[in-house]
């Protein structure tokens, strides 16, 4: 996660800003060079084995910027948690299979899309919600549940709304395994680093999150490209859904959250959490189903793509959103 820091003290802070306020043209940046190294060079297919260590390195950076230790501040703020899970875990399914149908028949097409649209975003949507005058620090502490709630539920959403494809794509032990050195080690040990790592160490590595997500893209991008193949206008065909979703997912959350009597910035909170997904963290995951290359990497890509270009609206439409009823 990439939250802003709370005061700007000396270079290394202000460092760390720049990057997470110009974190889109980053990853942008990232695709193309990945893009233009893979049409360059030959053989760029042949990194695809550097995706899994980058990917392990990007979510421990990420997983050490959430406050693993304090998960109980979360429940402090009572209805906005409720909100915040009920919109996510309830309210966006139902909305994701109601656009399920109008994605061609593939299974493998499908279980790509559903693993990016069914799992929150835990890490840039902080920073991108504070840009947008929403209560960043109330989602910040919401961030671990959002995490341990969609590893547990994504199977079940899974087997709900693909049925019997889900048995033959995501089989136990490559998922299962995935999980274990991608999401579950970096987990603890990002919670290690937290408890014992000095305050010098975890503030140098709060700088790495936006390069090694960076890093991630290119690799991606630069392997899967070249592979591409057929698999390519499929890909595409994902595109308009995850637009359709960017569109309607927010709207559904700042609704059902303003329903809930919360207050201006924790609805704006609320919306930023329904419209943004957890791309590159389900991405391991992705890629243990067999014959996942090369189309789940690049509907993953496809959709944070998507995601990054509705952000850059998010942050200048939400701070509209109820300004009337926003206290001085």
């Amino acid at each position: 996660m990439r939250p802003t820091a709370q005061a700007k003290l000396g270079p290394v802070p202000a460092f760390k800003d720049l990057l997470e306020t110009r974190q889109v043209a980053i990853y942008f940046g990232a695709v193309l060079f990945g893009a233009a190294l893979a049409c360059g060079l030959r053989g760029t297919a042949a990194w695809q084995p550097a995706i899994a260590p980058a990917l392990a390195l990007m979510l421990f950076l990420t997983f050490l910027q959430l406050p693993l230790a304090s998960l109980g501040q979360a429940l402090r703020a009572r209805r906005f948690l409720a909100t915040l899970l009920g919109v996510n875990f309830v309210a966006v399914p139902l909305l994701v299979a109601l656009l399920l149908p109008l994605l061609p028949a593939d299974p493998l097409l499908r279980l790509g899309v559903l693993l990016v649209l069914l799992c929150p975003c835990i890490d840039y949507v902080v920073t991108f919600a504070q840009m947008g005058r929403a209560d960043a620090r109330l989602l910040l502490a919401a961030t671990p549940w959002l995490l341990l709630l969609q590893m547990a539920l994504l199977p079940l959403f899974l087997a709900l709304l693909l049925g019997e494809a889900a048995a033959g794509l995501v089989r136990p032990g490559p998922f299962v395994q995935a999980f274990v050195w991608l999401i579950a080690a970096p987990l603890a040990l990002a919670l290690a680093c937290q408890r014992w790592a000095g305050a010098r160490v975890n503030a140098a590595l709060a700088l790495l999150p936006v390069p090694a997500t960076a890093l991630v893209l290119l690799l991606v991008v630069a392997s899967v490209l070249p592979q591409l193949g057929q698999a390519g206008p499929a890909a595409w065909r994902a595109v308009p859904v995850c637009g359709l979703f960017a569109l309607l997912a927010p709207l559904l959350g700042w609704w059902l959250a303003r329903r809930a009597r919360l207050p201006v910035p924790a609805a704006r909170a609320v919306a930023f959490s329904a419209g943004t997904r957890n791309s590159l963290v389900v991405l391991p995951l992705a890629l243990a189903v067999p014959g996942a290359l090369p189309l789940l990497p690049a509907v993953v890509v496809a959709q944070t793509l998507v995601e990054l270009v509705a952000e850059l609206v998010y942050i200048r439409w939400m701070p509209r959103l109820g300004r009337l009823g926003e206290p001085a």
